[in-house]
């Protein structure tokens, strides 16, 4: 067992397990599943989500990535039970800073995380193979191994925990392991503020070589977070 190993597997509490469904992912992403086929996909980090198992069900190729993993899937469904109660608990505190057109309500939310966590845990125990665990800013694949590579409620949200180096570190491996693009959702903070350093990153990603835009998607369950960095390769 690594030193990674060993430390994330004593850290299970600090790992919050909860994940958005295959829809969410289509409308987060502004994708289709026509737009997938036949594509090698990556979710990095992929967390509780359902989009791996219900993707390679319709007849995608969909990978996932997350520290969490590390974990055995059965610790990881039992902690995903008491994470969804925990943030239902603080939802009912903190509903104006959402729009609850998609969900309806509280309840409703907690089904589509209930599912989400149901589909990821039964496929996590039938097809280990496809929930590789990482450690952030590093992963374990080749060079251009994927073809697209979407990363959701990770970058940009912790950016009070994450320094604006890490993010610059991590993204250049994202970019390392895609052929043709890489799409991040959302660019705003846990706050709902813009991520303060996106124009500095998008310039620094532009100078490199990449296009790079911000495009609105057909989503916002947080208030603000209604739209991705798509950056694409040449």
């Amino acid at each position: 067992m690594s030193r990674v190993e060993q430390s994330t597997k004593l850290d299970l509490e600090r790992i919050v397990f909860i994940g958005r469904t295959f829809e969410e992912y289509l409308n987060m992403f502004s994708l289709s599943k026509e737009e997938l086929q036949g594509k090698k996909i990556l979710d990095c980090p992929a967390g509780a989500c359902s989009f791996t198992a219900v993707g390679n069900q319709a007849g995608l190729d969909v990978t996932a990535c997350d520290i969490a993993y590390y974990h055995s899937g059965e610790d990881l469904k039992s902690k995903g039970v008491q994470d969804i109660e925990h943030a239902m608990e603080h939802m009912q505190k903190a509903q104006n800073n959402y729009k609850w057109d998609y969900f309806k309500d509280i309840e409703g939310l907690r089904n589509h995380r209930l599912s989400a966590l149901q589909d990821c845990a039964k496929d996590m125990k039938e097809s280990s193979e496809r929930y590789i665990p990482v450690t952030l800013p590093s992963l374990p694949f080749k060079n251009e191994e994927f073809d697209i590579l979407l990363s959701a409620h990770f970058l940009f949200m912790y950016a009070d925990r994450l320094g604006d180096q890490f993010h610059i570190e991590t993204i250049n491996e994202l970019l390392r392991v895609s052929k043709e693009e890489v799409r991040i959702f959302p660019v705003v903070d846990l706050e709902g503020k813009r991520y303060k350093y996106l124009d500095k990153l998008i310039s620094y990603l532009a100078d490199i070589g990449y296009k790079v835009e911000e495009v609105k998607v057909p989503y916002e369950f947080q208030t603000n977070a209604n739209s991705m960095l798509k950056i694409v390769k040449s």
